[in-house]
């Protein structure tokens, strides 16, 4: 598969995952001094690792949950928790991801975590008019 191909793709697994919009905004953010990483990372992350046969999208979400949380990678983390609700996941898995990682990656990654994820539940409860 060319480039251009794995661009292509991984662009539809991106939008599929993280919205239309979050996508645009990202993209439109591109300038020449990113381009060839968001470039890179569209075509490595989102086509290569997200497209693999093996795991499905939704389990694939569980582990860039854990995995964010243990590291402490809050941006991604937040991005990711709107993505694993795209991807099936239910506010109550979540909730038990967060349970597992406060054990195996400490309970003060867990607790900043639940914090994050209410956060962006808050949001997606604003923009679907339920607050």
């Amino acid at each position: 598969m060319d480039d251009a191909t794995r661009y292509a793709n991984g662009m539809k697994t991106r939008r599929a995952v993280l919205g239309e919009a979050y996508v645009d905004k990202a993209s439109a953010g591109v300038t020449e001094f990113n381009r060839d990483w968001q470039e890179f990372i569209t075509r490595t992350a989102w086509n290569d690792i997200w497209n693999r046969p093996g795991l499905i999208k939704r389990e694939r979400s569980l582990i860039v949950l854990s995995i964010a949380a243990a590291l402490g990678s809050w941006g991604e983390f937040r991005i990711h928790v709107r993505g694993a609700l795209n991807n099936g996941l239910t506010r109550d898995e979540i909730k038990e991801v967060l349970m597992q990682a406060a054990i195996y990656a400490g309970v003060p990654a867990a607790n900043h975590a639940f914090k994050e994820a209410a956060i962006v539940f808050a949001e997606i409860d604003e923009e679907a008019g339920k607050v």
